[in-house]
């Protein structure tokens, strides 16, 4: 332990075996209680520490919010951009032992503050250490309510970019290096993998997922499992990981998320819910630690014969304890979507609570439901007095709030954060970021590069671009194309070829809270866009790079360009790797690409791939680029 890491409190000998493993007295009453003892079994532990918490920390046991650091590593008390409550309160007052952090500025202050929260979690009555859990935060997209840029983490593509490579392998040390990062800074829960299927084109998730075919998302979906928590059973080297969104959330209505009321509901036209949820038994299977439904309403599923109650899947009994325990044999924990209780008020926004189907209930209702259906846990909700009232009134029976309080604490033993919840600030600046992740980052982004087109120029293929091209190029620095031995000119008239970045084309809004960061809407780029590529073109070959977080009807640009690659998160460093030949781009698509926004539009959202309408097809790429 270096002198900066903060130990926490005393940790003694067992009073009558000096040679017995260290313990922690959590409870402070100088006895090695059996909770405490690192030598017994996880089961008993749990139930001697069930046996003896009160019912306000049972039931905190099951809240699951939001947390903000202070800016130094220090801890938030008061409200922050985000958290509702100051950081004290949700420990001491409401018993919470579980919570998503949002933005981290480094390692330092990363780790800082997750030792200045265990600690802060030794003052309770029994000494639940925390468990800090996080969205995606290797990548490129920042968006509050799906992930975040990696900033100082090492970065990669979107999962959307590891599909793309068709490789398990690098998809598995992709997440043991995530492990590694999460575990220096003490975050021991991973809000992810998503399994969802990119099947709607418009949807505006994608880039968080694996792509549209079924049996990539599964394999890949094991491989990420296998490198966060180290194998099927979860051990102190390991992050528990959060399976979403049971029973697959791709399949909206017309593309619009579910976070919002006009993308509530989600649809079956094509009978293609089998393929949505082929990936989840076999995360099960690897062990995934815990299962998220998501927030859409099933409209005119039938399971089994039997018509699905159109409500929220969080609130579905039929598909939580039906299908997800009963038939599938999970016993984990299953963690609700952010937000199914209450309105979430930020500055002058709202974010109505995601309550479709039960708009009608109130509060207490609402939760009622949900652990009626089967949910350990209510995500992004920290509301305890509404559970303390139902199960004091008797309309939730303290068993039901037992038996999932057994589960979480399960997770928590497993992960060794009762013996030693702390980590160390100079080894977590050590290896956060370290030159080696970066490297391997910075390698498959480039590698997950898909050639979609490449036409001759000048009596040789346009890629790969040889040392001394002159390059009139759009969101790729000057600096960067020098560094790569390429010319940068100012005007395409001056070059030998343009190089132009696009990102794929959404209609911006922003009317409800969390709405501005999601790309949805039309996939169709601007006419003036597509007017002033031609003219570009018109001077020079014309290399174009389409960022796709989500697809896009290129249609109008294909006869454009001399080449044409997709991105999934990529650098310009990376590309310029790729597009000169420096590392093999070996991405292969992982959806269809549309011909039109017609064609959109008459997609099942269900069906994966776009069949004859299809522009490019899922797979296409993957062709060499090199010198």
């Amino acid at each position: 332990m270096s002198t900066t890491a903060h130990p926490g409190s005393p940790v003694v000998r067992h009073p009558a075996t000096g040679d017995s493993p260290a313990w922690r007295d959590l409870n402070g009453n100088g006895v090695l209680d059996p909770y405490e003892d690192p030598r017994l079994p996880v089961e008993e532990r749990v139930e001697d520490l069930l046996g003896r918490l009160s019912l306000e920390e049972k039931v905190g046991l099951m809240f699951h919010t939001v947390i903000e650091a202070g800016p130094d590593g220090g801890l938030l008390e008061g409200p922050g951009a985000i958290s509702k409550s100051a950081t004290s309160e949700v420990v001491l007052g409401k018993h919470l032992s579980h919570f998503n952090v949002h933005e981290l500025r480094d390692a330092r202050q990363a780790a800082r503050w997750s030792n200045a929260l265990q600690r802060l979690a030794e003052r309770t009555p029994h000494g639940i250490p925390v468990t800090v859990s996080s969205d995606p935060r290797h990548a490129f997209i920042d968006n509050a309510g799906v992930s975040f840029a990696a900033g100082a983490f090492s970065q990669w593509p979107e999962p959307l970019g590891l599909a793309a490579l068709r490789d398990r392998d690098a998809v598995r040390r992709f997440a043991d290096i995530v492990r590694q990062e999460y575990r220096a800074v003490g975050i021991r829960e991973a809000l992810h993998p998503t399994l969802d299927l990119a099947t709607e084109p418009r949807w505006g998730r994608q880039a968080g997922t694996f792509g549209q075919d079924p049996t990539l998302v599964g394999d890949l979906g094991v491989a990420y499992l296998e490198g966060l928590q180290q194998g099927p059973e979860l051990g102190p080297d390991a992050v528990a990981c959060v399976t979403k969104h049971f029973p697959g959330g791709g399949p909206q209505q017309d593309g619009e998320d579910a976070h919002f009321p006009y993308g509530r509901e989600q649809v079956y036209p094509g009978g293609r819910f089998a393929d949505h949820l082929a990936p989840f038994p076999r995360a099960i299977e690897a062990g995934t630690a815990a299962v998220m439904p998501y927030y859409g309403m099933p409209v005119g599923l039938e399971l089994d014969g039997e018509p699905v109650e159109a409500v929220g899947f969080g609130y579905n009994r039929q598909i939580v304890t039906g299908l997800l325990r009963e038939r599938l044999g999970f016993d984990g924990v299953v963690l609700t979507d952010w937000e199914l209780v209450n309105d979430n008020h930020v500055g002058d926004q709202v974010l109505p609570a995601r309550a479709w189907g039960v708009e009608h209930l109130d509060p207490a209702g609402r939760m009622e439901l949900l652990l009626h259906a089967g949910a350990d846990q209510l995500g992004g909700e920290e509301c305890v007095e509404v559970l303390l009232d139902l199960v004091r009134s008797g309309r939730v029976p303290q068993s039901r709030v037992e038996e999932s309080a057994r589960r979480l604490l399960r997770v928590k033993f497993r992960l060794g954060l009762f013996d030693d919840p702390f980590v160390d600030e100079d080894a977590a600046v050590a290896l956060v970021g370290n030159g080696t992740f970066r490297r391997a980052g910075l390698e498959a982004q480039a590698r997950s590069v898909t050639v979609l087109r490449t036409e001759e120029v000048g009596g040789r293929p346009a890629l790969p671009l040889l040392p001394g091209t002159r390059v009139y190029a759009e969101r790729v620095s000057p600096e960067a194309l020098t560094r790569h031995g390429l010319v940068p000119v100012s005007t395409p008239a001056e070059a030998d070829l343009a190089l132009v970045r696009l990102a794929a084309p959404f209609e911006h809004r922003d009317d409800l809270f969390l709405e501005a960061w999601f790309h949805q809407g039309s996939l169709d780029f601007p006419p003036g866009l597509v007017t002033r590529m031609e003219r570009v073109a018109a001077h020079c070959p014309l290399v174009l790079d389409v960022t796709l977080d989500r697809p896009a009807v290129l249609t109008p640009l294909v006869p454009l360009c001399a080449a044409l690659t997709a991105t999934y998160g990529t650098s310009e460093e990376a590309l310029l790797a790729a597009l000169t030949g420096k590392v093999e781009p070996v991405g292969r698509l992982p959806f269809d690409l549309p011909v039109s926004m017609e064609a959109v539009r008459r997609h099942p959202e269900d069906v994966p791939g776009l069949g004859d309408q299809a522009l490019f097809r899922c797979g296409d790429g993957g062709g060499p680029v090199s010198v």
